[in-house]
């Protein structure tokens, strides 16, 4: 159902670098840059995480209670990613642990402009 999400950033270059070493070994990465814009995912009919420097070239605001949340496939995945998220200049905004007992184990980090994601494992 999903087809993209978008999400503000101040500067498209390291958002592109910070999210396709991030979710590389999701097998992701830009698979469409239209210079201010650009389309990361597996592939154009997955769903995708688009970064975006704002069309009325107004700063980015992230949204708050927004957030974008990635499911790596295990919870070692998601500590994985939580610590290269760190590594690539994310701050932690929830670190990694069983949130709803037996069913949702979950991290949490700021990128560089704010955005807040979520890295999930179910089980």
């Amino acid at each position: 159902m999903i087809g993209y999400v978008t999400i503000g950033v101040s500067d498209i270059n390291k958002a592109k670098e910070f999210y396709t070493k991030l979710l590389a070994d999701m097998d992701a990465k830009v698979l469409m840059d239209i210079g201010r814009l650009a389309f990361i995912g597996k592939n154009m009919s997955t769903p995708m995480l688009a970064v975006c420097e704002p069309f009325n070239k107004e700063p980015n605001h992230p949204g708050n209670g927004n957030m974008v949340a990635l499911q790596p496939g295990s919870k070692e995945a998601v500590d994985a990613h939580y610590r290269k998220a760190l590594e690539l200049g994310a701050t932690c905004d929830g670190e990694p642990g069983q949130r709803i007992p037996n069913q949702f184990y979950g991290a949490y980090v700021k990128d560089p402009d704010g955005n807040k994601l979520a890295f999930f494992h179910f089980g």
